[in-house]
């Protein structure tokens, strides 16, 4: 339902900034809230921490969070002596898993798998699609399945989180959210990673309620922008669910005057998918692939809570369509300037909304 406009041109270098290799972190902050955060308003840009936000949020207001939980997505496999590492991508109807191969050119349909660690599945491969996807059949059993993920599977952890001998036992704690409800994302709504008890009675107490919506991360998020052009790379579409009770909270705050504060990008994403040219969310249920891009008018909310994200990456581009290219571009050169640390277990950024007002 959302209506994006006319783009004007784009290019990938757009995007691009030097950002130091040491300013990834690579662990999180302890305690979680104990992250830093820069406030970037129009005009106005502001060092301050994770434990701050409280102050910057109002009565009335609603934080849309996700409650997606990662899943132990990635799988080492065998098709004869060829090993194969699959990471599930987005469950598909009937035990079939969209899912993205390492040695993908490996693989024909019908193929059967040896996981390991896991003798009890016998995945089959369905078939073998563009950019080293492919779909496979895990069988109807998805009780199976979990089982033996939390038993074989690995913390699907990003490419730049340096863990040459797999995750750590931390990991499986650290990478998953305060939120985790509902099993299927196979990477970390990161801006939820900074989220504590005492946070969250802190925001209540400033009368500021929460409400939650669902969207499965998919590994298609860590996928580099190859076109010079933005508007020709695709997303991988992933599922979510906005419920008809979630729906009518986000928009009865929006009536009450309630700003809309969304935690993360693929919380915003969603809203974006499910929202009208008036402004009011829709529940939705099914799959999106839409992509925010300078030009889109947002509809849905008012902030953002974000960590910083990679250069020419599909995140930057979206905070640069919510906040304006130019302040964050700003916001960038500052956080980089004053060490701030960046993506998954990184500092955190509170975004207003390009024709907000603090």
């Amino acid at each position: 339902m959302s209506n994006s406009t006319a783009l004007p041109d784009l290019r990938a270098e757009d995007f691009d900034f030097a950002l130091p290799e040491a300013l990834i972190a690579q662990s999180p902050a302890r305690p979680r809230d104990a992250a830093r955060m820069l406030v970037a308003a129009p005009g106005d840009l502001r060092d301050a921490g994770v434990r701050d936000l409280p102050d910057w949020l109002r009565p009335g207001d609603l934080l849309v969070v996700n409650n997606t939980r990662v899943i132990p997505a990635r799988l080492r496999a065998r098709r004869g002596e060829a090993r194969v590492e699959i990471m599930l991508n987005r469950a598909e109807a009937g035990g079939i898993w969209h899912a993205l191969v390492r040695n993908a050119r490996k693989l024909r349909p019908g193929d059967i798998l040896a996981v390991e660690g896991a003798p009890e599945l016998a995945p089959r491969v369905v078939e073998r699609q563009d950019g080293g996807a492919a779909l496979i059949d895990f069988g109807s059993d998805q009780g199976l399945l979990a089982a033996a993920l939390e038993r074989a599977g690995e913390i699907p952890l990003p490419p730049y989180i340096a863990r040459p001998d797999g995750p750590r036992p931390e990991d499986r704690e650290d990478y998953q959210p305060i939120f985790a409800q509902q099993p299927g994302a196979v990477a970390a709504p990161t801006a939820s990673l900074h989220f504590t008890p005492a946070l969250l009675e802190a925001i209540s107490a400033r009368d500021v309620a929460q409400v939650s919506l669902t969207l499965h991360v998919g590994a298609g998020t860590f996928l580099p922008i190859r076109a010079d052009n933005p508007r020709e790379h695709k997303l991988h579409a992933e599922w979510g669910e906005i419920t008809p009770e979630a729906a009518a909270a986000i928009n009865a705050a929006r009536a009450r005057g309630g700003r809309i504060v969304a935690i993360g990008t693929t919380a915003l994403r969603l809203l974006e998918s499910a929202v009208d040219g008036a402004g009011t969310v829709h529940p939705f249920r099914g799959l999106t692939d839409i992509f925010l891009l300078p030009g889109h008018p947002f509809r849905s909310a008012d902030l953002l809570l974000t960590n910083f994200h990679l250069p020419r990456s599909s995140l930057f581009m979206l905070v640069s369509a919510f906040a304006g290219l130019a302040r964050m571009r700003d916001a960038y050169a500052h956080a980089i300037a004053r060490n701030y640390r960046f993506y998954s277990y990184g500092d955190a950024s509170l975004l207003f909304r390009e024709d907000a007002h603090p």
